[in-house]
């Protein structure tokens, strides 16, 4: 019993919180949802956590690692920080993930 709580916050660890934007909404309508992960967090790590969490076969897994932009602030320079980014394809047949709801 203890290895699935092990199991369960590993996952809570590699899903970092969905992404929305007007860009992911649309590809909701094909089957696809965005997820902040950690810039260390491999494929088969983040289609292990989600087909886990929310019970759904995964097709395939496109990460994207978005460089944190050189800003200033009050004329001091500071620079963002770097942001890893998920793209779940779920199989055919599978329903959409809601995720304005609780993770199950």
């Amino acid at each position: 019993m203890a290895k699935k709580q092990d199991k369960d916050a590993r996952h809570y660890d590699v899903i970092l919180a969905p992404h929305i934007t007007e860009k992911s909404t649309l590809l909701s309508e094909n089957n696809a949802v965005v997820f902040k992960v950690p810039g260390d967090a491999t494929k088969p790590q983040i289609k292990e956590a989600v087909e886990a969490l929310f019970e759904r076969k995964v097709k395939s897994v496109n990460t994207i690692v978005m460089k944190g932009k050189s800003k200033r602030w009050r004329g001091k320079p500071y620079k963002r920080t770097d942001q890893k980014k998920a793209i779940v394809t779920l199989q055919e047949g599978q329903d959409p993930i809601d995720i304005t709801e609780g993770v199950g």
